[in-house]
């Protein structure tokens, strides 16, 4: 199989092209040069958002076309059309945020979309940015011939968004460690791996149309996700599980502050971690366990020195130490006057 991926140096696209050279693919790796690729693939140089920077794209031809673009979809547009009679598919790398919000959990992918995208807009949202580089893919290749890959939560080595790789340098310190609870809250996120391999498969059993892509609803909960961090690390931290409205009356922001954690019942927890995913695991979805993603970010992690990549399009996330420690010395009396809420 000859793949092109449009990036393919950072995070999911590079999960792709390492597991397309594993499956001895003949893999071209367009991009602008900021990154290493991975060793083996053809590289070709160009800005997507400069004039003619499309320009080493005007010759070749391949079986499968991967694009993880997530800011104009014009430039989804652009790269499509130029692609379209040399290309066999093309498969979008979109996300689960293109639904209409709010959704209630076990939504499909036939759930209302969001409204005001389009394929010719400049940069707007990023859900909206994610529908109009679905819609250039459709305009371009024919829903016969698309696949648009609606991702959760995505973790697992080369993350440069920080969410996990937080939770293990902060673990890693040691000491009480600020737990959301509750402890047996559902997650739903996928291993980039586990993305890349079904990506690959899907484009070998020509597929075509939406797929929510990330693992069954409770494939692991914020406790598994932690108690992992605990260990692949080997420090002393001490899991002080806190009560969901202890960390949202501190302040805390869902998400951003502690990464991945959102409040169980809330439109946010349905709509991040409660979506149903039973066409992708039909198609082929098959995710590892939670201690080895976890595992291999933090032996990843450590490999690189302990500092991960960041995006510089997508803000920081982590708690601030100083409320932290607040927040842990209120919930256990200690000079803070006994904030109720921790559980065990």
């Amino acid at each position: 199989m000859r793949l092109l991926l449009l990036g393919g140096t950072e995070f999911a696209g590079r999960a792709v092209a390492e597991a397309a050279l594993g499956r001895g693919w003949d893999v071209t790796v367009f991009h602008r040069g900021r990154h290493a690729p991975a060793a083996g693939v053809r590289s070709l140089h160009g800005d997507r958002t400069a004039p003619d920077g499309l320009g080493a794209l005007t010759e070749g031809e391949w079986d499968v076309v991967v694009d993880t673009w997530s800011a104009a979809p014009r430039a989804v547009r652009d790269a499509a059309r130029l692609l379209r009679g040399r290309a066999g598919r093309y498969v979008y790398v979109s996300s689960c945020s293109v639904y209409d919000w709010p959704q209630t959990a076990g939504y499909t992918e036939d759930a209302p979309l969001v409204a005001g995208a389009s394929a010719d807009a400049e940069q707007t949202d990023y859900a909206r940015d994610k529908r109009g580089g679905e819609l250039a893919a459709l305009d371009a290749f024919g829903a016969d011939r698309s696949v648009l890959v609606r991702a959760g939560l995505i973790l697992g080595p080369y993350e440069n968004i920080g969410r996990l790789p937080w939770w293990l340098g902060r673990i890693a310190r040691g000491g009480p460690v600020l737990a959301p609870g509750p402890r047996d809250l559902p997650l739903q996120y996928v291993d980039v791996r586990d993305l890349a391999e079904w990506v690959l498969g899907a484009a070998v059993a020509e597929l075509s149309g939406a797929y929510n892509l990330v693992s069954p609803r409770g494939h692991a909960t914020m406790g598994q996700l932690l108690d992992a961090c605990v260990e692949v690390t080997g420090s002393d931290a001490e899991l002080r599980w806190t009560d969901p409205d202890v960390v949202l009356g501190a302040g805390i922001e869902p998400w951003t502050g502690l990464p991945v954690w959102v409040p169980p019942g809330s439109e946010l927890h349905d709509h991040l971690h409660g979506s149903d995913v039973s066409r992708a695991v039909g198609a082929g979805l098959r995710c590892r366990p939670v201690g080895e993603t976890v595992a291999d970010t933090w032996r990843w992690l450590c490999d690189i020195g302990g500092s991960p990549p960041q995006r510089p399009d997508r803000p920081a996330v982590g708690l601030d130490p100083e409320l932290e420690a607040k927040v842990l010395a209120a919930s256990t009396g200690e000079g803070g006057g006994g904030v109720p809420g921790t559980t065990p």
